[in-house]
């Protein structure tokens, strides 16, 4: 029988700061076992959301999914995330990935090597955080964790989940990840130990099915863009989806005329037992995390619709 992944929920990147830590106190209060928080450029830092949110609650485990690997200097994440784990002992994951290419490039930090600089960059950090040396670097004794915590690579395509099977302690797949792209994800992994799968997917549960599709629609408007076509390439419906995408005028165009089915299969949206159900599906694909994405007009509220699968 499959276990059942723990169910989490994503603080949303561009909500106001003054209703950050009521957002996580309330996802903690609610039940949910996760709380991811997102750094994309020119919105909030990863470390320090982390930061705010582990100190506003004392239960939820707190990921940071992802922090753009050449962004960030491997011997200042170091120091970071070991300041983490020592102010609250396991309940921080640290996800990093290459980032998005375009953003890095007008940052002026794309790397030439990026899946090369990934994995070295990974493997240097889990060292420091040991308590080595690794590039002439160390912490100093009393930085050094009891712990190493959980390292996770964000990241798609085959050569880059092969490399999360050997050098990650888990994987994070963006939305959206159905089933089918779990298992096809971890044929790619292969791992050979322990290894944590987080589900990102936009989520939306409601008393009426239909009323749960129409708020996760617009969720899904950047769906069959080039960068996920990993995603989609094992769904049905995948060149449908394509041709949808190449003959829509705009994005939301594009997510208007999505089929309810491929909604459905797109995001976790309907009612609460619907929603456990496809929750119980990611589990049986080896999905070990589910995380909801809220969308609609009011986060809070959205975060207590969710709950409701709990």
């Amino acid at each position: 029988m499959t276990t059942r992944p723990r169910i989490g929920v994503m603080l949303p990147r561009d909500l106001p700061a003054h209703r950050f830590t009521p957002f996580a106190r309330e996802a903690e209060r609610l039940g949910f076992d996760d709380l991811w928080l997102v750094e994309d450029l020119g919105f909030r830092g990863g470390f320090a959301q982390a930061a705010a949110a582990l100190a506003s609650t004392e239960r939820i485990r707190v990921g940071i999914g992802i922090l753009p690997a050449a962004v960030r200097n491997v011997a200042y994440a170091a120091m970071e995330t070991a300041t983490l784990e020592q102010l609250f002992p396991g309940r921080v994951d640290v996800g990093i990935g290459h980032g998005m290419p375009g953003w890095l490039r007008r940052a002026g930090c794309w790397p030439d090597r990026p899946l090369g600089f990934l994995t070295e960059y990974a493997d240097t950090l889990r060292a420091l955080l040991a308590g080595g040396t690794a590039q002439g670097l160390r912490l100093d004794p009393s930085a050094v964790p009891d712990r190493v915590p959980p390292l996770l690579f964000g990241v798609r395509g085959p050569r880059s989940l092969a490399a999360a099977g050997q050098h990650a302690d888990g994987t994070i797949l963006a939305e959206p990840a159905t089933p089918e792209y779990a298992r096809s994800a971890l044929s790619s992994i292969a791992p050979e130990r322990s290894h944590t799968l987080v589900a990102y997917n936009v989520g939306v549960v409601r008393d009426q099915e239909s009323d749960a599709l129409a708020v996760a629609r617009p969720g899904l408007e950047w769906i069959g863009e080039p960068d996920w076509a990993p995603h989609l390439a094992p769904l049905p419906f995948a060149a449908e989806l394509a041709e949808l995408r190449a003959r829509s005028v705009d994005r939301a165009a594009f997510a208007r005329d999505l089929p309810d089915e491929w909604v459905r299969r797109l995001a976790l949206a309907g009612t609460a037992d619907q929603v456990r159900d496809r929750i119980a599906a990611l589990g049986d694909a080896g999905v070990t995390a589910s995380v909801f994405i809220p969308v609609g007009p009011d986060p809070l509220a959205a975060l207590g619709e969710l709950a409701a699968v709990l």
